[in-house]
């Protein structure tokens, strides 16, 4: 009992008190797919060194990013982070600051925060962003809770192109929320899609991805005017950050909300997260951002100081009231964000985003010529998908024996959908050289 103290008694008490009849009601929305049955195969107990040992066993098995030519994508990139990010983020100041109560107290978190905002306003072409969200996925929930609440509607509707696990988030949120929403089939790249014929009187807002799900770029101008002609928002979702020093800005395209994951500048894989979120809007709707923002100004005697100017959460308002639930921001990933594109400027950004769309460029030429191979894409910017003779997850595998990693199957994130069962998604950033792009193709032609 030294780790669970409470007794039969106290959880009938609290059971009682919530109104439950048991522990296993509470988790009756849990699909008994999802449950696991009994104790997981693992040693009851071992001694730390044993312990160490076959863990190290165990990851041993993976094969890391670093280790062979890397070309996996669809949401989550491996570039080249400096070595002074992570050397100054772990400064003491920074590593063992904590979301400021006292806000004013922590200028320094502040005031890099006020900076992290304004770079996010300006690459994404918006007036004003908050101090980041948990992750992009999130970040898109969050966007289409914060139309509804702008224009006074209850429907949603996502492209097909949409990253999978984004319109999961959403489809969770608004099954809960009691919201309306439409997720359209997948549209592969070529394939034209028309969303503005599904908007209508009920629609809050259209969620597009560009680069999308497929690596496609998409000009949002003609959505953005249909959205607005019915009085929806447009919602813009850029999962590729570093897209944005070479494409045009979805605020510049007529988008109302952009949201986008912010791990490809600063931030490694570590393994699926933590990342950061970036969530940017219109002056106009700024009241029903979630999350925080923080502001400049000057003091008494007018120095420049920063605050917290706005923070609608439940910790600080009426829940009725709020926002959003978040609880707060991804500060050190938003200061590895700050600090990264600090050290590339405009221009370094701009430089970054050529060499990745070249990269790309030149690891489509190359596979191309693979017998079997089809590049879908009439547009990309360091993601395209290819069509092969058989299905991908297969050939991935094979790739692997070969020591490339060569993407991501589309049936990974889209299955049971025989439509995408031979595609391969693949990324090509600043990391990759010539010398990985000829080893993935000697390679795909040896597995097919």
């Amino acid at each position: 009992m030294r780790y669970l103290p409470l007794t039969d008694a106290d959880r009938r008490e609290m059971l009682g008190v919530i109104g439950a009849k048991s522990v296993d009601e509470l988790f009756r929305d849990v699909p008994e797919s999802a449950r696991r049955e009994g104790l997981v195969d693992l040693p009851r107990r071992k001694g730390e060194l044993e312990v160490e040992r076959l863990l190290g066993r165990m990851a041993a098995k993976n094969v890391a990013a670093g280790s062979v030519p890397f070309f996996v994508g669809a949401g989550a990139y491996r570039h080249h982070v400096p070595a002074s990010v992570d050397h100054l983020i772990q400064r003491s100041e920074f590593l063992t600051s904590y979301t400021p109560y006292q806000p004013e107290i922590t200028q320094g978190t502040l005031q890099y925060l006020f900076e992290f905002q304004t770079q996010v306003a300006m690459i994404t072409g918006m007036e004003v962003a908050n101090a980041s969200m948990y992750d992009g996925s999130t970040g898109c929930g969050e966007a289409v809770l914060m139309a509804h609440r702008v224009t006074k509607r209850r429907k949603a509707v996502l492209t097909g192109t949409l990253h999978p696990q984004y319109a999961e988030v959403v489809k969770n949120l608004s099954e809960f929320g009691g919201y309306e929403l439409e997720i359209m089939p997948p549209a592969l790249p070529g394939e034209a899609f028309d969303v503005t014929d599904r908007i209508c009187d009920k629609t809050s807002c259209i969620v597009v991805q560009t680069p999308d799900f497929f690596g496609e770029l998409h000009d949002l101008r003609a959505i953005a005017e249909a959205a607005h002609a019915k009085g929806a928002l447009l919602i813009a979702v850029v999962p590729e950050i570093v897209s944005l020093g070479a494409v045009t800005p979805p605020g510049e395209m007529g988008a109302d909300i952009v949201v986008g994951e912010g791990q490809s500048i600063g931030n490694g894989l570590n393994f699926g997260g933590p990342y950061v979120g970036l969530f940017a809007t219109r002056e106009k709707f700024v009241r029903q951002m979630p999350g925080r923002l923080c502001g400049q100004t000057v003091d008494a005697e007018g120095n420049r100081g920063f605050v917290l100017t706005l923070s609608t959460r439940e910790q600080h308002i009426r829940r009725e009231k709020a926002t959003s639930n978040i609880c707060t921001n991804s500060g050190l990933c938003s200061l590895a964000f700050t600090i990264h594109m600090s050290l590339l400027g405009e221009e370094g950004y701009k430089r970054l985003a050529r060499i990745n769309h070249a990269a790309a460029s030149k690891l489509a030429g190359l596979l191309s010529k693979v017998p079997g191979v089809e590049i879908l894409n009439r547009t990309f910017f360091n993601e395209f998908t290819m069509r092969l003779p058989k299905p991908a997850a297969e050939v991935v595998d094979a790739l692997v024996e070969k020591g490339v990693l060569g993407g991501v199957p589309a049936s990974r994130l889209w299955p049971g959908r025989p439509e995408v069962e031979n595609l391969l998604i693949v990324a090509s950033t600043e990391i990759n050289t010539d010398d990985d792009r000829a080893a993935y193709e000697a390679a795909l032609k040896e597995v097919l």
